[in-house]
């Protein structure tokens, strides 16, 4: 039987909780113990030192383990295991005490201080400073980097605590393929081996278990379709053009028919008009009625054509139109996206509520909170696919992508009204059947849309606009 075919717009990725990072650093200690018969604490150090690459540890080190263990910071010629211990007739060399039975440690270097300085020292580099893998003997000159017995000999465990946190985070950012989950206060890593190179053809979106979805290329939020290079030009775009931030800034438009002054507060853009009952598009101003005809072309730019076009000026004026059209399509999505957010917050009040009125239990009601997830998934992937779609050339692909936008946003447009309705109409069974239904072609056709734009971008055969 053959393997179901591999989504072309997913990646593959593995989420790696605190003790998964934990875990794998002691197996590639155990590991490097056996084969080199060094302490783990010695094994520790060095795959650190070489950012946790074991195969080239492992080579390096056949070749020429002298210079190794110098370079990692191992060079000694004890082997014993360093302790606690009073000295007699010992002198601190940091703060100059010598009373009897004074505590004093030392690692393999030799170098002994205190155990009052030692503490002190160790506190300044992990808790002011942040340091943990390269944290170096007092001594001046001395490169002896301190392990992990040692430490937990002189600091407080609260202390250790923090070495080992901050040991963790260096071991991902050392890994190429690792990067922590940007959402605050998640302790997370994702693991995902799409390469730097290859960001041009696939846009890595990745999903934490914390539910926090972003790109493993660039850290921001998932952007699909559009890769991380055209994501960044197009924020540079939105940022140097003042122009556009005076266009948006408003969330006010008037109606086209009376003029009367509407304030858009919810996700959908079939706007009513309260004084005359006009409805409209709210991002092309256009006859709502005819937006599920053949005419609808909300989501496609025009060029006009003809002899102004030559005109310096009316070029300028035309690019102009063209990036405006783009980005006002994009601000919108992006704030009807807000706005479903907003109201996917009331959600739970919605379906207690529904649940009271209807009689539904509450496994009965989640189609609420599955519609409400999907107008918000919908909405950031169409938002980014007009930033897309402003540097595409036109080309046959260009059509084919525009016909799935259009398809998606006139779903969601759809589902989110329906979502919209009070709670006396939520409780009708055919409309909870129509916003099931509706739910899930609106997820259908994202991966539609998805699906056709990673095949091409993997092939090389979009071309951007000159």
């Amino acid at each position: 039987m053959d393997k179901k075919k591999a989504a072309a717009h997913a990646v593959s990725f593995k989420v790696l909780e605190p003790s998964d990072i934990r875990r794998q650093q002691d197996d590639m200690m155990s590991d490097v113990n056996l084969i080199l018969d060094l302490t783990k604490e010695d094994a520790a150090i060095m795959l650190r030192h070489f950012r946790w690459n074991k195969e080239r540890l492992l080579e390096d080190y056949m070749d020429r383990p002298e210079k190794v263990l110098e370079a990692a910071g191992l060079n000694s010629t004890s082997s014993t295991q360093p302790k606690l211990q009073a000295v007699p007739g010992f002198v601190c060399d940091i703060c100059c005490e010598d009373e009897d039975g004074l505590q004093t440690f030392a690692m393999k270097c030799g170098h002994r201080y205190c155990v009052n300085c030692y503490r002190q020292y160790l506190t300044q580099k992990i808790q002011d400073e942040g340091e943990s893998a390269r944290i170096q003997c007092p001594s001046d000159g001395c490169g002896r980097i301190l392990d992990s017995r040692s430490l937990d000999l002189l600091v407080t465990s609260e202390l250790t605590v923090r070495y080992n946190e901050l040991l963790n985070r260096t071991y991902v950012e050392d890994k190429d393929t690792f990067k922590w989950c940007p959402a605050p206060d998640c302790p997370n890593a994702i693991e995902c081996g799409v390469k730097k190179k290859d960001l041009d053809k696939v846009v890595p979106t990745v999903e934490c278990l914390c539910g926090n979805r972003f790109c493993f290329g660039c850290a921001n939020p998932d952007h699909q379709p559009a890769p991380c290079d055209l994501v960044k030009r197009w924020l540079k775009k939105c940022a140097d053009d003042s122009e556009t931030a005076n266009w948006i800034s408003a969330h006010t438009k008037e109606c086209p028919k009376c003029s009367s002054t509407i304030e858009k507060n919810g996700g959908c853009n079939h706007m009513t008009c309260r004084k005359c009952k006009y409805e409209f598009c709210w991002m092309c101003m256009g006859l709502w009625s005819e937006h599920g005809t053949s005419w609808y072309n909300c989501n496609r730019y025009e060029e006009k054509s003809g002899a102004e076009a030559r005109d310096a000026q009316t070029r300028s004026r035309t690019s102009l139109e063209r990036y405006l059209h783009y980005y006002n399509r994009y601000a919108n999505h992006e704030q009807s996206a807000k706005l479903d957010k907003d109201i996917a917050q009331k959600t739970e009040k919605k379906m207690v509520q529904l649940q009271t009125t209807s009689g539904m239990s509450w496994i009965e009601v989640q189609y609420l909170n599955s519609a409400s997830q999907a107008l918000q998934t919908c909405r950031q992937t169409l938002k980014w696919t007009y930033a897309f779609a402003f540097y595409l050339a036109k080309t046959n692909l260009t059509e084919i992508f525009e016909d799935n936008q259009k398809d998606l946003e006139m779903a969601v447009e759809n589902l989110s009204e329906m979502f919209e309705k009070p709670i006396n109409e939520l409780s009708d069974p055919k409309l909870k059947v129509d916003i099931m239904d509706k739910t899930s072609y609106c997820n259908k056709r994202r991966i539609i849309l998805l699906e056709d734009t990673a095949e091409n971008l993997a092939k090389g055969i979009i071309n951007e606009a000159s």
